[in-house]
This record gives structure tokens, C-alpha cells and sequence, in this order.
């Protein structure tokens, strides 16, 4: 495989009233093609800040963002969100509720003809297997539902990169595990290459193939769930993991970790 996203020490600052306000602080990692890789922490770690600066959403006050061996970010420069060819799939999902699953799906398909956009939207909605809602409008879809939709919406363009904020984190428990291992199914079945943020570990350890824990604006550990799990690299790494660990019992916990 060949890396498909490289951050190279990118910074991340807001400036408020009281000066300014570091983010993300020299933080690099690289994705290869095909990948899942997961940005976890405690919140206010950053890890959503810097999806949004691989969406084009944050600019960066340092370093570079790169997809395709072309950059796309840096503090003289940045690739409007719309150009990047990067899906992303939001936390609320943000779909239209005056819009059909099938026209959410759709909406991002507008410069295909109207017979490609109609195979397209099929296609992703069987994909999801979601087929049998085509016609129905978000309010009358379980959460779970909306979700899938949301899904093949950010997918229906192509995307060479899938970024998901909180994918899973307003559903009950039993379908926050079921929907996280078809997601991982449903990605490499198309071959996509994936970011998600998340502040669930065992979220974290069924889905990516890589995993950075985060603190302060920093990765801390950048490696596969396995060496996460039985070789962290520091005391935080180990406590984070190991409290999570612990928590896991009475929240259910039964997704597996992955190797």
C-alpha cells in the first residue's frame, strides 16, 4: 500500500480575547490507502479540530497537510473544502428532513445526469441496505437508519477519504456496537480510506487499523490497536486504555478488540 494522507507537524490556534490558543500542537501522522485510521482521547483533546483541518474548515498555523502527495493545507495556502474529494459524515448526520433517504443521498450527486444519479443513489443505499427506505423521509427512520444514510450520502461522490466525527455517539449502546463493526465492513468492501473521531476506545479498537491517542493537542501514539493495547507508549497511553478497560463492564462492552 502507498500513504494516501500525510499531516506533518501540522499546529492548530484560535485567537481569543485572552491571546492565543494552541490547539494542536505539532502533530503528525500518515494514512495509507484503504485504511481506518482513529483519532482518540478525552474531549477537548483536539481530535475533532484536526478533522476539520483535513476537511478545510481550520486553517493551520503550521506544517502541512497532504492527500495524494499534493497539499492541500499550509499556512500560505489551503484547497477549498468542495475540491478536496473528501466525504464527511457529522456527528448529528446533518441530513435534510424535507428531503427522502433516496434525495439525501443524492444531493451531493448534482452534476451526474439524472439517470446516473438514480443508479448511483440505488447503489449506495444497497450498499447501506437501506434500499427499502429510498422513499422515506428522515423522521420516520430509526436512529440507526439515519445513520447508514448519512453514510451512503458521504460515500455516494467517491471520496478518496471518509472523515467521521462521533459517528456512533447519539445511538443506544446496542446499535452503536452492531453499526460500528458493519461500518468497518461496509469500508473495506469499497476499499475507502477513513478518519474517525471518537472518545469510546472499544469503538476505536473494532474499527481502525490504526490508532492515535491523543492529549493536548498531541498524538501520543500513532500505531495498530494491538501495540496500543500491550505495548503503550507512555503512562498516559496506558492509563487512558486501562481505565477504559475497567469502564467497560457496565456499559456492556461487547465489541471485540481487534488484533
Amino acid at each position: 500500500m502507498s500513504t494516501l494522507l500525510d499531516l506533518d507537524h501540522i499546529d492548530l490556534a484560535y485567537d481569543t480575547p485572552h491571546g492565543r490558543r494552541t490547539v494542536v500542537d505539532g502533530l503528525s501522522l500518515t494514512l495509507e490507502r484503504g485504511d481506518i485510521g482513529c483519532l482518540l482521547g478525552p474531549s477537548g483533546c483536539g481530535k475533532t479540530s484536526v478533522l476539520r483541518a483535513i476537511a478545510g474548515f481550520e486553517p493551520v498555523r503550521a506544517g502541512t497537510i497532504a492527500i495524494d502527495s499534493g497539499v492541500i493545507s499550509s499556512p500560505a495556502m489551503t484547497v477549498a473544502p468542495e475540491k478536496r474529494r473528501i466525504g464527511m459524515m457529522f456527528q448529528d448526520y446533518a441530513l435534510f428532513p424535507h428531503l427522502t433517504a433516496g434525495q439525501n443521498v443524492g444531493f451531493g450527486l448534482r452534476r451526474l445526469s439524472r439517470r446516473e444519479r438514480a443508479m448511483r443513489v440505488s447503489e449506495m443505499l444497497e450498499l447501506v441496505g437501506l434500499a427499502h427506505v429510498a422513499a422515506s423521509f428522515p423522521h420516520e427512520l430509526s436512529g440507526g437508519e439515519q445513520q447508514r444514510v448519512a453514510l451512503a450520502r458521504a460515500l455516494g461522490p467517491s471520496p478518496r477519504l471518509l472523515l467521521l466525527d462521533e459517528p456512533f455517539s447519539n445511538l443506544d449502546v446496542d446499535t452503536r456496537e452492531r453499526l460500528a463493526l458493519e461500518l468497518r465492513d461496509i469500508l473495506k468492501a469499497t476499499g475507502h480510506a477513513a478518519i474517525f473521531v471518537t472518545h469510546n476506545q472499544a469503538e476505536a479498537f473494532a474499527i481502525a487499523d490504526r490508532i492515535g491517542v491523543m492529549a493536548n493537542g498531541r498524538i501520543l501514539q500513532w500505531d495498530i490497536p494491538r501495540n496500543v493495547r500491550q505495548h503503550p507508549a507512555n503512562a498516559f497511553v496506558s492509563g487512558f486504555i486501562r481505565q477504559a478497560a475497567d469502564a467497560r463492564a457496565p456499559e456492556g462492552g461487547r465489541v471485540a478488540y481487534r488484533n
